[in-house]
């Protein structure tokens, strides 16, 4: 299945990512801190409509490797689409969106599996700092923040973790698309949305750090 359609326009485009956090994966989430695992989800959608194939969020109370990417790559490779003759393109008739920037292991699932475009409304940082989940930067600083030669340390750390868009795939924040909006009102509109969602997710973090207080179960070492 290709696709010819006109892409669709930055508003289109988040607005319609927003929704699919709200209305499909935060209900997800909610289910999955509850017994353990982090906030962290994925949907991969059809390019053309936007709708999604699959919808899926971490799942490390099973395994530590069944972050909300993996799993939703997992589901996408494993279920039937009767509603198209094959199985989506990743490449051509796809696009990923990730819930919160994809770490190490699930930047590496998304260019195996094939996509190469996706979007992300929590970075790195935000990570980090209202979740307390601090891992994604600290393993690719420590794992790939490689020192050149005559580079010193504090270059390297100044350095990008990653190249966002290079010869496997794209990658943007939200905020990142909202910038390519030229009406003013409309990117104030969209950036109150953002806002708006991410709130959302102040009582799944609550939830999710009370759960790490008390000891509920999660097989992740990295909690």
């Amino acid at each position: 299945m290709s696709t010819t359609a006109e892409p669709s326009t930055p508003s289109t485009l988040v607005s319609s990512l927003l929704s699919t956090i709200e209305s499909r994966i935060i209900p997800l989430t909610r289910t999955g801190v509850s017994s353990g695992s982090k906030l962290f989800g994925a949907a991969i959608l059809s390019r053309t409509t936007l709708q999604p194939y699959t919808l899926a969020t971490n799942n490390e109370r099973i395994s530590p490797l069944l972050h909300g990417e993996i799993n939703c790559i997992q589901q996408f490779f494993t279920v039937d689409f009767p509603e198209v003759s094959s199985r989506p393109s990743p490449g051509k008739d796809c696009i990923f969106l990730a819930t919160h920037e994809p770490c190490s292991l699930c930047l590496s699932g998304i260019t195996w599996a094939g996509f190469n475009e996706f979007y992300y409304l929590f970075t790195y940082e935000d990570s980090r700092d209202l979740f307390g989940i601090p891992y994604d930067i600290d393993i690719l600083q420590e794992v790939f923040g490689v020192q050149g030669r005559g580079e010193s340390a504090k270059q390297v750390e100044r350095k990008p973790l990653y190249n966002r868009k290079n010869k496997f795939f794209n990658a943007k924040s939200f905020a990142d698309v909202v910038g390519e909006v030229e009406d003013m009102a409309e990117r104030g509109r969209l950036m109150g949305e953002i806002d708006r969602v991410k709130e959302l997710y102040n009582g799944l973090s609550e939830t999710y750090q009370e759960g790490k207080k008390i000891g509920t179960k999660s097989s992740s070492v990295w909690k």
